[in-house]
């Protein structure tokens, strides 16, 4: 340690970062070197899909694209961005509309970071780990929304606008992922239209992450079909070319928000990122091509269609719980009792695999004050088989199946 560190030591790494470092430290690389099973990584294929469009090789970059960026965004992602939600959605928002960042993350953190201090945040007690170092390095005020198998891990809309026990000024803003990560769970149709419509309420908002837009039988669902009026509205919709357009690497993200929220995002921008890699922005521009974003999303549904069922079958072939929704690339799985997700991940390490733990999905464990307290979430984790080719389906289940049946032994012999 440092003996005189300036910087906190409040801040650990996020939940699948501390599994990915765990496992580096007992397999002795990295995960994601050859031989390794990345199980716990949410990341897409990055390679052309059947029937999917070829990935741009190059961009093509000018004296001009040399310059300093723009704090909101390059003109051309910003119409881009608005044409692809106006075109799929039948929305109507102008590249004002827009605010592009460096990834989908930063852009949650930007809408965090200046919350007034009258706004609550409402978030499932299962959501995606990242959310609570958000939340917590924000020192945002959140109250978790029960999210079970009793709810089938999708709780009602209603739960997220319930005021009891709030004073008058509080303004509710839930923070959603749609389809759901960890789960899979996905509003849809009339139930997006409702959830949407209580977003648009009086001392009312929503921060929507549809990182997962195109991972749904529907080829793309977006919260932004239903917004009635955007500019007077507290509606903040993220979205990114890390999922569905298969690029996490160039780091594109944006929110889409009323023209004076944006605006105050940009400001920040101005001082504190200083705008988005100009060849990024550029790349991202041709992936949001119309006519290829058809195709994508075609070729993504039918591929992660095919191996959400099929992983799906054979997990529940292998004894587990599978509480899976119908969208995103994760399964949402239960142990049989008596195992949990911890032990399952160490005797996973000695085979080069790892998932992700169901307790860092807990965005409840910072509110827990009991010295006692157990995550409700210890016999739970996701599976991804985003990143994962088709043939691998078999070594994969049969590394798990064997791990799986090894851990009941012991657990029968005691051992």
């Amino acid at each position: 340690m440092h003996r005189d560190a300036f910087l906190s030591d409040s801040c650990p790494p996020m939940g699948i970062y501390e599994t990915l470092y765990a496992f580096r430290d007992s397999f002795g690389q990295f995960m994601g070197t050859e031989g390794t099973h990345p199980w716990s990584q949410g990341f897409p294929l990055t390679t052309q899909l059947e029937g999917g469009p070829p990935l741009p090789s190059s961009v093509e970059v000018s004296w001009e694209d040399r310059f300093y960026p723009k704090a909101w965004g390059h003109p051309r992602l910003r119409e881009a961005i608005a044409a692809h939600y106006n075109d799929f959605y039948g929305s109507s928002i102008a590249p004002e509309n827009v605010m592009v960042f460096a990834g989908g993350r930063p852009g949650l953190f930007a809408v965090l970071a200046f919350l007034k201090e009258h706004v609550q945040v409402r978030i499932a007690n299962a959501e995606w780990p990242a959310y609570l170092d958000l939340l917590t390095q924000t020192e945002t005020n959140w109250q978790v929304v029960p999210s079970n198998a009793e709810n089938g891990f999708h709780p009602p809309n209603s739960a997220y606008f319930q005021r009891d026990g709030l004073n008058a000024r509080t303004h509710l803003l839930p923070v959603i992922s749609n389809p759901g990560n960890p789960t899979g769970h996905t509003r849809v149709d009339a139930e997006l239209e409702e959830l949407m419509a209580l977003a648009e309420q009086p001392k009312c908002g929503i921060l929507l992450d549809e990182a997962y837009e195109m991972f749904h039988h529907s080829r793309g669902v977006s919260g932004m079909r239903y917004v009635q009026d955007l500019d007077n509205s507290n509606v903040f919709l993220a979205g990114a070319c890390t999922k569905g357009l298969q690029c996490p690497g160039i780091r594109v993200g944006w929110i889409v928000a009323s023209k004076h929220n944006i605006e105050v995002l940009s400001n920040f921008s101005s001082f504190g990122m200083g705008g988005v890699s100009h060849p990024s922005q550029l790349y991202a521009v041709e992936l949001l091509e119309r006519g290829r974003v058809a195709q994508a999303r075609q070729a993504v549904d039918d591929h992660y269609s095919m191996q959400r069922a099929r992983y799906g079958a054979a997990f529940e072939d292998m004894g587990l719980r599978v509480a899976t929704g119908d969208g995103g690339f994760y399964h949402w799985l239960q142990l049989p009792e008596g195992l949990n997700a911890r032990e399952l991940n160490q005797r996973l390490f000695k085979h080069g695999a790892a998932i992700l733990e169901g307790t860092d999905c807990d965005m409840a464990r910072p509110h827990a004050k009991d010295p006692e307290y157990v995550s409700p979430y210890a016999s739970w984790f996701r599976f991804s088989f985003g990143p994962l080719l088709p043939e691998t389906f078999e070594s994969d289940v049969a590394i798990l199946r064997q791990v799986l049946e090894e851990y009941r032994a012991d657990v029968r012999s005691g051992s």
